[in-house]
């Protein structure tokens, strides 16, 4: 299509979006434990309250999403995604704070599924791990600019700060939305869209091939996200970074995927997805390992661990979603994409919840047993490479 560039430059300015505001949950850990007086178990209701919205509005969309055109589906969720992230600023305590990151999860959660399946109507299936890789260098960019200087906002003024900045900048992208991306109505042209959301949801369950995917999801990313909510507090509490050194996690961790991402979208093109992300999953092994099992150690050590997860953890799921997307005909793939999307924050709500059941404090505030929830994301990473050769390109 015409300006691929800039629908893709567009998209990747949502998922930057979407992702600072739930990064910047994970750095301000420790504070919130603090300025909350909450426990492990209560942070891990923080993130897990988004993810669990998301499930639940990724599955009632899956019932209706294909019958419209994709950029009034954007306009009307990015909206509701900046109202919750507004909410977010203004919420006084612990409780509202966690309704307000429900609503933002409602909406979030839809819109990348929303945002993948644009890239598999518009992009053909031998670019699309490329594609994949420019908008996903939008983590590596939220990580670089958006965290630290949320970071940076909530340092000098509140919490609420960050929050509100978000904000004002989706407003800004929905100006983008609005003006610059044409109508999508790829999906609707071969006039077999679903419309008996009965049928829909038994489309699913009765192709082998989606329902490997779902599993393949569900496993990648609940040994995915068992291991994010605590990185930050861990490395704060036990291998001793400071709230500058936190920035530097991010901004390291982010500079390499930037540079890294779209070579591995490349090579996913050109070799295969499948064996890419078997490579990329080897590595990832050592360095769930190494992040899990890290003592109090120097900071440039320290570094070059959580530097090394972030690249391995993030090259994966280039090839992942490039072959998520290809399982399922573009007529169906928005409502099998928001059921995706319910299964993937469905896992992200339960290893959060996991994390948060095994991790604990000692008396000194150190985190313990954290090492237990590298073991179970290494298991999940093996299991995930094995499903991977069950899935079967469809378009």
């Amino acid at each position: 299509m015409k300006n691929e560039k800039v629908l893709l430059f567009i998209l990747a300015f949502i998922q930057f979006s979407h992702i600072v505001d739930f990064m910047i949950i994970m750095p301000l850990g420790a504070e919130f434990m603090e300025i909350f007086d909450i426990n492990p178990q209560q942070l891990s209701l923080i993130v897990s309250s988004y993810a669990l919205a998301a499930t639940v509005s990724g599955l009632l969309s899956a019932l209706f999403i294909d019958r419209f055109d994709r950029k009034k589906a954007l306009l009307v969720l990015f909206a509701g995604f900046t109202i919750g992230t507004l909410v977010c600023s203004i919420a006084p305590g612990y409780y509202l704070f966690l309704t307000a990151r429900s609503l933002t999860g409602a909406f979030g959660g839809i819109l990348s599924a929303l945002i993948l399946s644009i890239i598999g109507d518009v992009i053909p299936f031998e670019r699309r791990s490329t594609a994949m890789g420019i908008v996903m260098t939008a983590f590596s960019v939220a990580s670089v600019v958006g965290v630290p200087f949320s970071l940076f906002l909530a340092a000098k003024y509140t919490w609420q700060a960050p929050f509100v900045a978000i904000g004002v900048l989706s407003i800004f992208v929905l100006i983008l939305i609005f003006l610059y991306v044409p109508s999508l109505t790829i999906h609707l042209k071969a006039g077999n869209v679903q419309r008996n959301p009965f049928l829909v949801i038994k489309n699913i369950i009765t192709d082998s091939n989606q329902r490997w995917a779902l599993l393949f999801t569900t496993v990648l990313m609940l040994g995915h996200f068992t291991i994010i909510p605590f990185i930050a507090p861990y490395m704060e509490l036990n291998v001793g970074f400071s709230k500058y050194d936190i920035v530097l996690l991010y901004t390291i961790g982010g500079l390499l995927t930037a540079v890294l991402l779209p070579i591995i979208g490349k090579l996913s093109d050109k070799f295969g997805n499948q064996l890419i992300f078997a490579i990329a999953s080897f590595f990832a092994l050592f360095s769930i390992y190494a992040i899990t099992n890290l003592p109090a150690v120097s900071i440039p050590i320290a570094l070059c661990v959580t530097s090394s997860f972030f690249v391995v953890a993030s090259g994966r799921n280039v090839p992942a979603t490039a072959m998520v997307t290809s399982v399922v005909k573009p007529e169906n793939r928005g409502s099998f994409m928001s059921v995706r999307s319910s299964f993937n924050e469905f896992a992200l709500f339960l290893g959060a919840i996991i994390s948060g059941l095994i991790i604990d404090e000692k008396e000194t505030g150190e985190l313990i047993h954290y090492e237990i929830v590298g073991y179970f994301t290494i298991l999940m990473a093996i299991s995930a490479v094995l499903i991977a050769y069950r899935l079967k390109t469809v378009s």
